[in-house]
């Protein structure tokens, strides 16, 4: 079977990425691979295995279009309300908080937040399918 290890992001600011995931999701980084034209940051916690790659391109001024292809990540939190208001204080700007119930029974409980480069980052309450 295949398992998932990594899902990689082009970011203008290394430095402006990494504290954001820190302080966001406390994502640090587990090894870091510095190439002539590139750098990669792969950022990783205890929680899981799976790692975020952070490719920087070396020269690059001008932010990435995000396409309409790109849609977000996903992470799961024990506690929704108190993660939200935590983004809130820090100033990471987490949109609503919203129930997802289309058919009147709850599938989901979540908020989203954008990271510097535009990026959507899906914050799910850990229940249901999303445990």
């Amino acid at each position: 079977m295949a398992k998932a290890i990594h899902s990689m992001i082009r970011v203008l600011d290394e430095e402006r990425s990494v504290a954001f995931y820190q302080r966001a999701f406390g994502l640090t980084v587990a090894d870091r691979l510095d190439f002539p034209d590139f750098t990669l940051v792969y950022l990783s916690n205890d929680d899981s295995g799976f790692e975020l790659e952070l490719t920087v391109n070396k020269g690059r001024t001008e932010p990435y279009d995000l396409g309409d292809g790109y849609g977000h990540l996903a992470v799961s939190v024990a506690d929704l309300e108190a993660e939200h208001r935590r983004f809130e204080t820090e100033g990471l700007a987490p949109r609503k908080l919203v129930e997802f119930a289309p058919a009147g029974t709850l599938v989901a409980r979540f908020f989203f937040v954008a990271d510097p480069d535009g990026y959507q980052i899906e914050v799910l309450e850990r229940s249901g399918r999303f445990s």
